[in-house]
């Protein structure tokens, strides 16, 4: 299988020592491509730059996530404007709300998530979005940008039945991690994953983060990779019912036509 992790954390600083060695065991696993996330005005660059240190696998997005929504200044925004200038940068995001760490003030969120909004509107990339605890302000605030904005996926879903519908109906993608494998958090998405439709869903890790509760052996430092991705996939066709390589070459083509990138 040819895999497309759609989030990955890249520039974080456990994978510092190792960072070639990931990608190759990543390689070896399968997973051919990658979309580095950029969250913050630190890492959005360090996204961008390491995307251009292998080019054709890795990509990068460009965002501030609601955690770091008090960053999101005029320069900040200009910023972000100059990254989406470069074709490596194939996203808007990570961006979105989050009340449920409310790391950042609620009124700063909704302010960041607006503005990136509109670099979306400008610049018609998909938008990578992340949304908890904030459902009805997240889709009203995307609803306020009814057909100005290009594809969105909702990454790293973890939500409810409602909300899944509620993005479907919107067209929207959905981004799945190792979530699924958390017998505690998880269980509910291995019945709601059945209702998304092939040319809607994609998979990623969100590594380092979501190590999949499942896998065996654990890594001994408990740090999520790429090259786990390949189980994430396993555990998804099981609870879709389908062969591993329809979901793994479905995820692939969705993720490849989302993110516009070169064949």
């Amino acid at each position: 299988m040819q895999l497309i992790d759609i989030g990955l954390n890249l520039t974080h600083d456990s994978f510092d020592r190792d960072r070639d060695a990931v990608w190759q065991r990543a390689r070896d696993a399968g997973v051919t491509r990658a979309i580095l996330t950029g969250a913050s005005r630190e890492h959005s660059p360090k996204a961008m730059a390491l995307a251009l240190t292998r080019p054709g696998e890795w990509f990068a997005t460009a965002g501030v996530h609601p955690h770091h929504a008090v960053e999101y200044t005029e320069e900040c925004d200009a910023e972000m404007r100059a990254l989406h200038a470069h074709a490596e940068v194939v996203a808007v995001g990570e961006c979105g709300l989050d009340y449920f760490r409310d790391f950042s003030p609620r009124p700063a969120q909704r302010r960041a998530f607006e503005r990136q909004l509109q670099v979306a509107a400008d610049t018609g990339k998909p938008l990578f979005l992340h949304q908890r605890d904030a459902h009805a302000d997240f889709v009203a605030m995307m609803k306020n940008f009814d057909g100005r904005l290009g594809p969105a996926v909702v990454h790293c879903f973890t939500g409810t039945r409602e909300e899944l519908f509620d993005y479907l109906d919107q067209d929207w993608h959905i981004g799945i991690t190792g979530w699924l494998c958390d017998e505690r958090r998880g269980e509910h998405l291995r019945e709601l994953v059945k209702h998304i439709p092939a040319h809607r869903l994609m998979v990623e890790t969100d590594a380092p983060y979501l190590l999949p509760r499942t896998l065996r052996p654990m890594p001994k430092d408990r740090r999520n990779e790429p090259a786990f991705l390949p189980h994430i996939v396993e555990e998804l066709a099981r609870d879709r019912g389908e062969d591993v390589a329809a979901t793994a070459a479905g995820s692939t083509a969705t993720a490849a036509a989302f993110f516009r990138l070169p064949a």
